[in-house]
């Protein structure tokens, strides 16, 4: 009998696959018996054999071979946009290693088989869970979808039952809450009145926080009424937590402990008994009831007055920093969790040092390598550039803006975490006299582009929006591609939508990159970054830094070395000497719109947009570029002259019309 009925377990899968293989790849089998359920998303498909299935096949085959997933946990993504997998799988926290690996080989096996082409799946064993998808998974608690899975048999007495089940997962969850970042996991077991035993286990996936954990784990037990009420056991399945009860032994006895349960109210007392103890308790009642009263009128007034005195409306700006509160602590480390992964922050892991602290390299458990900054204790500025890089990177998802992964809080420890970047920043290529050589045209061209796409996310795409006010080589780092990633967003500015501009009294940036009417008089605005575009534009080109070198019998600075060989014809003196592939119109273009970038005048220096525009399209013409800022030779025939030479050999690549064209102004 036993027999037939693991075979009848086994088949039954594939025989509804036959008989109705939309319901199976939709659900998978959840039934008390059949350990597995899965969900198939229909958010997107991707093609039989392309990168996006190899990432996903080379992903999930790691999570049965990982030896560092000893905690049961591991999460890992493969690849780069738009064929990006992320990937989570979690273990039942009292599995052995061994176990763990077994049961995600075959989950990972039968999720392939049922959903074989959707960007997004999950499927749930009864020992383990496997989830991926080509959106953002970590960090972020999520709900749906949810898998209910009723035992078939009913308890003995439901109500008791229920008084018992209740504290037991509400004790656990609180437990499981309370865990580290690698693992949150809790097993228990208390006795029903009638010897009936309740054992239980819930858990959530380590990378969400303890709050998000806790409101998961409740919504869970909430969910038990719908499902499972009345019945002796059941499941309740969701990609950030599950919970499973039963009336006998499902785990490693070892991870259960006995947890007190206050007994179950008795039955009704005698008559007179239940007089004199109603009488008690109406006057119980009664004096709690006033006292609360007392109690609430008395916060009410104390909130009431503090409100006022700080002039903040309740449903205001509380709210949204409450909110804003909540989605930080979503990305919080442990402190000890990066110690631990920067070897306590040792100098053979230090990548460099900036103005506000040092950066580290680190090691995940997972195996995934970060880039930490730990911020100076002693930084004037520190706790304000703290905060705004993390509301800001926190929000913005652009694969030329290197990403947040996460902060840490400790004391006077301030740490912001980061995807690794492997190849360091660009002054590291473009300055050195060793790996500039490294750097051929085709290379450079695509860092200029690359960083136009992530300067015009930042002016037009996110919201807010954001000046970044420090545009540098050092701020550019390099991946293992050579595509380029904005960083460091400690002095960036956030604006409305509609606002353009704005002023400060405090100066912050590196002299040369920083636009006049910002540097002189604190006007900063989206053109501001232009400029400093303009400036990495020709460094890029050059191979030269902004600030001042001979030429010649000359003292030059680049703008003014790039505007003299501009106006003598003699561009190709601006061009790096490395790249040998000689002076294409590709390169003259480029000069071309790095010296509008950086015109004096800020009206006359295009927008992103147009930057954009005129670097992906060759047929575009474009205006003639007037004096740059911080030019040395300041006389009116340099003011008033124009690039004749150059119009008459590429008629193609200039605008006749000495006036720029409408959408290089300000809207």
């Amino acid at each position: 009998m036993g027999s037939a009925r693991s075979l009848l377990i086994f088949i039954f899968p594939f025989l509804l696959n036959l008989i109705s293989p939309t319901t199976a790849q939709d659900d998978g089998i959840c039934t008390n018996t059949a350990y597995y359920c899965w969900k198939c998303s229909d958010t997107g498909m991707y093609t039989p054999g392309d990168m996006y299935q190899e990432n996903l096949n080379s992903l999930l085959s790691s999570f049965s071979t990982n030896t560092e997933i000893s905690s049961g946990f591991y999460n890992f993504s493969k690849g780069r946009d738009p064929n990006k997998v992320n990937a989570i799988a979690l273990c039942r926290g009292d599995l052995s290693q061994d176990t763990c690996h077994t049961c995600l080989n075959r989950s990972t096996d039968i999720l392939l088989q049922n959903c074989s082409r959707q960007k997004e799946a999950i499927i749930w064993a009864e020992p383990c869970m496997v989830r991926y998808s080509n959106n953002l998974i970590f960090r972020i608690e999520k709900e749906d979808p949810v898998k209910c899975v009723p035992s078939p048999n009913p308890a003995k007495n439901s109500q008791q039952f229920e008084l018992v089940l209740n504290p037991l997962l509400s004790s656990l969850s609180e437990k499981a809450a309370s865990g580290d970042s690698i693992r949150k996991f809790a097993a228990g077991h208390a006795t029903v009145p009638g010897d009936e035993t309740i054992y239980a286990l819930v858990q959530c996936t380590p990378d969400i926080n303890q709050q998000n954990c806790s409101n998961c784990l409740k919504e869970a037990v909430l969910d038990i009424p719908g499902c499972c009420g009345g019945m002796q056991g059941g499941r309740i399945l969701k990609p950030s937590c599950n919970l499973r009860y039963e009336v006998s032994l499902f785990f490693e006895s070892t991870a259960s402990s006995p947890v007190n349960i206050p007994p179950p109210v008795p039955a009704a007392p005698a008559p007179k008994e239940a007089a004199n103890k109603s009488n008690k308790k109406v006057i119980i009642i009664v004096v709690v009831l006033v006292i609360l009263v007392a109690f609430v009128t008395v916060l009410s007034i104390y909130v009431y007055l503090r409100v006022k005195k700080r002039g903040v409306k309740l449903e205001g700006e509380d709210q949204e920093n409450s909110d804003e509160i909540s989605f930080a602590e979503s990305l919080q480390y442990e402190f000890d969790t990066i110690r631990s992964a920067t070897d306590d922050f040792s100098d053979a892991n230090k990548l460099g040092r900036g103005g506000f602290g040092a950066v580290y390299k680190g090691r995940l458990l997972n195996g995934q390598l970060i880039a930490v900054k730990r911020l100076a204790k002693n930084s004037a500025q520190g706790d304000r550039e703290f905060k705004n890089e993390v509301m800001l990177l926190a929000q913005l998802q652009h694969r030329n803006l290197v990403r947040l992964l996460g902060f840490c809080l400790k004391a006077e420890e301030r740490l912001l975490i980061y995807e690794y970047v492997p190849n360091s920043s660009l002054d590291h290529f473009i300055f050195d006299p060793i790996n500039h050589g490294h750097l051929n045209w085709e290379t450079r061209y695509k860092i200029i582009r690359g960083i136009s796409r992530g300067l015009l996310y930042l002016h037009e795409d996110s919201c807010p929006r954001i000046i970044h006010r420090d545009l540098k080589p050092s701020n550019i780092l390099l991946d293992e591609d050579m595509n380029p990633k904005i960083a460091d967003f400690g002095m960036a500015q956030l604006f409305m939508t509609d606002q353009t501009r704005g002023d400060t009294k405090t100066i912050m940036g590196t002299y040369g990159y920083m636009a006049p009417e910002y540097a002189i008089h604190g006007r900063f605005s989206v053109k501001s970054d232009v400029f400093s575009f303009g400036v990495l534009v020709l460094e890029i080109l050059s191979g030269r830094k902004i600030t001042s070198f001979r030429s010649a019998e000359n003292e030059e600075d680049l703008l003014t070395y790039a505007w003299r060989n501009w106006k003598e014809d003699t561009v190709s003196n601006i061009i790096d000497p490395v790249l040998t592939t000689g002076l294409g119109t590709e390169t003259i273009r480029c000069i071309h719109i790095g010296l509008l970038c950086v015109q004096e005048n800020v009206a006359s220096r295009p927008t992103m947009t147009s930057v954009v525009s005129m670097l992906n399209s060759h047929s575009m013409t474009l205006p003639l570029p007037s004096r740059p800022a911080y030019y040395l030779h300041n006389s009116e025939a340099d003011t008033m002259e124009r690039t004749q030479s150059y119009e008459s050999k590429n008629p193609e690549h200039v605008s006749i019309n000495e006036d720029s064209i409408t959408e290089l102004y300000p809207r």
